[in-house]
């Protein structure tokens, strides 16, 4: 019983924070790209913001 209530409280937090990023190829994405230190990109996002921010 306890894991099922663990189990709902992660889904909800990770339903919550998800729900407060931008969508990726936004202008506010973007924009928050452009202040996220080039170092802590992932391949994806980088490969993402080229797609979608660069070559537009």
């Amino acid at each position: 019983m306890k894991r099922l209530g663990w189990m709902s409280l992660l889904l909800l937090a990770g339903a919550f924070l998800s729900a407060c990023s931008p969508e990726v190829g936004s202008k506010a994405w973007c924009t928050q790209m452009q202040e996220k230190p080039k170092g802590d990109w992932t391949a994806n996002e980088a490969t993402d913001f080229a797609k979608n921010c660069l070559f537009k």
